[in-house]
């Protein structure tokens, strides 16, 4: 008589069906464990990934910071007054148009920059200006708005109580300026007659006239005859 196993149904337990899927369940879980993927990444990797970038930068650098411009510095050879003299010279020039003369004449004014004379023939002498183009902004400033002839505007320039250029910055300058002097004369004429109710003949004087306008005569007849 055959002794019953521990199941108690006469035979070993491996012959049992439910024991191998029990086996193979377990060697399912176990494979699958061993094969999976880790789900982060090595903290040693990451670290000498992290060494090696920081050797490729170079070493006290920002990679993205900007680099600084650095300002000029000033000449401590020049002093202060020279430069406020020079700053002013330059914003007379190329504002205003004006002469090297008429500059230092305003720098040094007391009613104007009030600079020593050092300082104002520091600035006249330092600022980059085209005097000829300046004295030719002011031809054409007087033959726009004040309607003058070409003697007057060229007397204007080189005046001491004018502009003060010299007179070879003022001959550039009547040379060099495009105006139509007969329209020039004509609106002279129209102002005498409006309001000093001059005669034709004596507009015509007064505009040929050396103490006047200054007018050819032949702008003076176009002006008379166009009244």
């Amino acid at each position: 008589m055959k002794k019953n196993d521990a199941t108690g149904n006469g035979k070993p337990i491996y012959k049992k069906w439910y024991f191998w899927v029990v086996i193979v369940v377990v060697l399912a879980a176990v494979g699958g464990a061993m094969g999976s993927p880790k789900s982060e990444s090595d903290p040693v990797e990451t670290e000498q990934q992290q060494e090696a970038q920081a050797a490729d930068e170079p070493a006290g650098e920002s990679v993205d910071a900007p680099a600084e411009e650095e300002e000029p510095a000033s000449d401590p050879d020049v002093p202060a007054e020279y430069t406020s003299a020079l700053n002013q010279a330059i914003a007379y020039s190329d504002t205003m148009h004006m002469s090297k003369q008429g500059i230092y004449d305003q720098l040094v004014s007391e009613y104007g920059g009030q600079f020593s004379e050092e300082a104002a023939q520091y600035a006249v002498d330092t600022v980059e200006a085209d005097w000829n183009a300046n004295a030719l902004a002011k031809a054409e400033n007087y033959s726009d708005t004040m309607y003058m002839s070409k003697k007057a505007i060229y007397d204007q320039l080189i005046s001491e109580y004018g502009e003060q250029f010299t007179e070879a910055e003022a001959q550039y300058a009547v040379d060099n300026l495009d105006a139509d002097y007969k329209a020039n004369a004509l609106e002279k004429a129209r102002n005498y007659q409006e309001t000093m109710n001059m005669s034709p003949e004596a507009i015509r004087d007064q505009l040929v006239s050396e103490y006047g306008e200054q007018f050819t005569q032949e702008e003076a007849d176009y002006a008379v005859e166009n009244l």
